[in-house]
């Protein structure tokens, strides 16, 4: 999530806890007061490409943690990203994120785009959004005024005070609900779900700000394995409508989800394709899968 929502739940959470006596929330039907920047337009993907980086490469006190990366990403793919710690996995979504700069390269969002001339708030509101392996929900907040904070909203200040959903909001919240799970938790609090719930509820918060790439690391980890399943299923259906990048270490979870499969090692791309494929590379087994 952006530092900006994360600031505006912070507040909205505080003023739930002063309010929670009378028996009212912090909400009250109104999206969050906090500023957001323009979309600058839509991304340009009649190139076949969504994501695109090439011979990236960082250091940190002479680690090179990226080493010359090259990959790329069509719209509406679900690629998997698996690879030993301190591969890179972790710096390569600080970096199409914002994060972090790249010492060299060239990432690019669409074919026009060069990420790397744009702050981590202008990006997440161009359509990239990422989600943590640990959930960042509000949880002093109902699972309803988790997603109805992250409506993408004018948030100024006067709109915020008259701020009411339409019926296009509400039926897009009702189906974002129905795709992670959560129609029967509306009005639960946010902390009183369960880890996997969590997941879903935070994924549930991109999804209401229309992403058009979702980064997700490691999203099933500490999972039951139903909710692991669970979880497959809504990448499979989220597959096509977005596109994916899903950093895990579960190969029973990539195996239910992968096409093709990206194998980091050392900052840059050991191996490609699908799971069957880099499974048998000699090279992955070495560095990574093991004999």
């Amino acid at each position: 999530m952006t530092p900006d929502l994360l600031e505006e739940g912070a507040r909205r959470a505080s003023a739930y806890s002063r309010h929670s006596k009378l028996g009212k929330t912090a909400s009250g039907g109104r999206a969050a007061g906090f500023g957001r920047l323009a979309t600058a337009g839509e991304v340009d993907v009649t190139h076949g490409r969504i994501l695109y980086l090439e011979d990236v490469s960082v250091s940190f006190d002479g680690f090179k943690a990226i080493n010359k990366l090259s990959l790329d990403i069509a719209p509406g793919e679900l690629r998997c990203v698996i690879g030993p710690n301190g591969a890179g996995k972790t710096t390569m979504m600080d970096i199409i994120t914002g994060k972090t700069r790249p010492d060299e390269g060239t990432v690019f969002f669409g074919s026009t785009i060069d990420l790397l001339r744009y702050s981590e708030p202008q990006i997440a509101q161009m359509g990239i959004g990422r989600k943590f392996q640990k959930p960042t929900v509000f949880e002093q907040l109902t699972v309803f005024e988790n997603l109805e904070l992250a409506l993408k909203t004018d948030k100024g200040v006067k709109p915020s005070m008259f701020f009411r959903l339409d019926s296009g909001q509400s039926d897009r919240l009702a189906e974002v609900l129905h795709t992670i799970h959560l129609a029967d938790a509306v009005t639960r609090m946010a902390g009183t779900l369960s880890h996997g719930q969590k997941q879903w509820l935070e994924i549930g918060m991109l999804l209401m700000q229309d992403p058009k790439l979702l980064l997700l690391d490691e999203p099933v980890a500490g999972m039951t394995d139903e909710e692991t399943a669970r979880t497959a299923e809504l990448f499979l259906k989220l597959k096509g409508q977005h596109s994916l990048m899903v950093v895990e270490h579960d190969m029973s979870f990539i195996k239910s989800i992968s096409e093709i499969v990206t194998v980091l090692s050392e900052g840059s791309v050991l191996a490609q394709g699908t799971l069957e494929q880099v499974q048998n590379d000699e090279r992955v087994i070495e560095v990574y899968l093991g004999r």
